[in-house]
C-alpha cells in the first residue's frame, strides 16, 4: 500500500514493502527505525516510510559479523581461567 503524504507528495511505504524492498524481515527494518537508522512517521500503530529514506540503509553490510575462529575462543577461555 502506498501513500502519497508529506510536503512534496512522496511515496511512502510500510514497514512490510520497505522489507521487501530491503530483502530483510519485518523485524529487521523496525529494528532500523528504533536505531534511528530508518526515519518514519507513525500513523497509529503503523509506521510508514519515504521510499526516498530505503537508500539510507540500503548500503549495509548483510548477515551477521564473522564469529570469532573457534581456536581464539578456547585461548579466550584458557586465559580468563588461569590464575596468576
Amino acid at each position: 500500500m502506498l501513500y502519497k503524504g508529506g510536503m512534496a507528495g512522496e511515496k511512502m511505504l510500510t514497514t512490510s514493502e520497505a522489507a521487501g524492498r530491503l530483502g530483510v524481515s519485518l523485524r529487521r527494518v523496525r529494528q532500523f527505525i528504533e536505531e534511528g537508522r530508518l526515519p518514519s512517521q507513525q500513523f497509529g500503530r503503523d509506521h510508514l516510510i519515504k521510499e526516498t529514506d530505503l537508500k539510507l540503509v540500503a548500503d549495509r553490510k548483510p548477515g551477521r559479523p564473522p564469529k570469532t575462529p573457534k581456536v581464539l575462543q578456547a585461548e579466550k577461555v584458557i586465559k580468563k581461567g588461569s590464575k596468576k
